[in-house]
């Protein structure tokens, strides 16, 4: 009888500590990807965007998977859409 007190006393840690698991890092994870989904699908051209690489731009063309940013006057330079940090000029 004691250790099956024991065992039901473990079985509950282990399942509070999975549900901190949860709401501490999975599920915060899985809000910050849609976030990003969501900018990234917004994209448009025109917009101002910072790469990843920290490089500044304006988007002049893009396709699905695919943009193409105006870094300098006639300079041009082909990224992923993955690629993108975040949207400058949102509002």
């Amino acid at each position: 009888m004691e250790n099956l007190q024991g065992l039901t006393g473990t079985i509950i840690y282990f399942g509070v500590f999975i549900a901190i698991i949860y709401f501490v890092m999975i599920r915060p994870q899985q809000k910050q990807q849609k976030q990003r989904q969501k900018m990234l699908s917004e994209l448009k051209v025109n917009d101002k965007v910072v790469t990843v690489g920290g490089i500044h731009g304006k988007i002049t063309k893009m396709d699905d998977d695919t943009i193409v940013l105006r870094v300098a006057d006639k300079v041009e330079m082909k990224f992923d859409k993955k690629a993108v940090a975040y949207v400058l000029n949102k509002k």
